[in-house]
């Protein structure tokens, strides 16, 4: 049987840091985020931006475990946390006026991961 862990030094990187977070900052969001980043490839989140513009309001701050891929379009301007983008998210995002953050990033200006939410 294959072994399902993860072979990207960045993504256990990652995972291990928002483990930590969770600890330190006694925060759920985090770990649960870490758990979702820990999941085969397959079973990872990929969200398109189609969604993030039916599920996030007006400057809103959204984290997606995973990938966010660019299909749709993004009509306001949403703060974006992901593992991934794909080159035309990010571009229409910062077409919205909204604003793409790594999980590292997010963490630091929310440590206890009040008013973000987590699709996917």
């Amino acid at each position: 049987m294959k072994n399902s862990k993860s072979d990207n030094p960045e993504l256990l990187n990652l995972i291990r840091f928002l483990k930590r977070a969770s600890k330190e900052s006694n925060v759920k969001i985090w770990r649960s985020i870490a758990h979702t980043l820990s999941k085969t490839r397959s079973n990872r989140v990929s969200i398109n931006l189609s969604r993030i513009n039916r599920h996030a309001e007006k400057r809103q701050v959204v984290v997606v475990a995973g990938k966010v891929l660019g299909a749709g379009t993004l009509r306001h301007p949403v703060t974006v946390a992901a593992f991934a983008y794909s080159a035309t998210a990010k571009a229409k995002i910062k077409e919205a006026k909204g604003k793409c953050l790594t999980l590292p990033e997010l963490v630091k200006k929310y440590p206890k991961g009040s008013n973000v939410k987590v699709l996917g």
